[in-house]
């Protein structure tokens, strides 16, 4: 059996938020898990797998009794917002309508697109289905991500690499990459890139500091419902 934990599953409840945050008579949680689930899916097909992409890494929801707030991390907000707000409003109706509740819809903007690892992994799988190389593209990627300001990256590609009649593994280090330390700011994003020939996983991991160094972007995370983690924590 493996040894590996879920990067996100380690930290939830030390440095990491929950992506649903709302509480729920045990009568009424399946049905409002799954319908969290649902809002993902149709945010994600929605914004991220019709053109133009709008570069959306994150969704958090919040709920109150009468009221459900969505909270979309993306890259490029205008494309979510729309002209004159006009995509939003319209979001906001269609989620309406599907709830049959209040819907609030917040908007934070993700200034460095290449320090968010769902980011990353999205642009990897998208390469790899317009067939680029995927050394190239892997060891690309890495680099601009260092050059970003990350203190290391890992990404990870599986599967039938350039057609291959068999699965393997490619991964590309550069850095530090402190994965057992809770104390450590590392951000990890998965992503799918369907090809004629089978289906690729791409994994990304960014390393942007310890956060008692002030690493982690305080703002975002309270925007996010989220809070900083006490310093000295391990």
């Amino acid at each position: 059996m493996g040894q590996k934990s879920h990067p996100f599953g380690l930290r939830l409840g030390i440095t990491e938020a929950h992506r649903s945050r709302w509480y729920a008579p045990k009568a009424l949680y399946g049905e409002l898990l799954v319908e969290d689930q649902q809002i993902r899916k149709y945010l994600d097909h929605r914004l991220n797998r019709r053109p133009p992409n709008a570069a959306v890494s994150d969704i958090h929801i919040e709920r109150t009794r009468e009221e459900l707030k969505v909270i979309v991390k993306t890259a490029r907000p205008g494309l979510v917002i729309g002209p004159k707000g006009a995509e939003v409003d319209r979001i906001t109706e269609e989620l309406g309508l599907r709830t049959g509740r209040k819907v609030a819809i917040s908007i934070i903007e993700i200034k460095q697109p290449d320090m968010d690892a769902q980011l990353v992994a999205e642009s990897i799988s998208e390469a790899l289905m317009k067939r680029a190389s995927f050394r190239r593209i892997v060891k690309m990627r890495a680099e601009q991500v260092r050059q970003a300001g990350a203190k290391g990256v890992k990404i990870q590609i599986s599967g039938r690499l350039g057609g291959a009649e068999m699965s393997r593994r490619l991964d590309v280090r550069l850095g530090a990459l402190p994965l057992s330390t809770l104390q450590a700011n590392i951000d990890y994003g998965f992503a799918e890139a369907v090809t004629t020939y089978g289906v690729i996983g791409c994994k990304a991991w960014i390393y942007k500091g310890l956060y008692e160094e002030g690493q982690s972007d305080e703002t975002d995370s309270r925007a996010a419902g989220g809070r900083a983690p006490a310093r000295g924590r391990r």
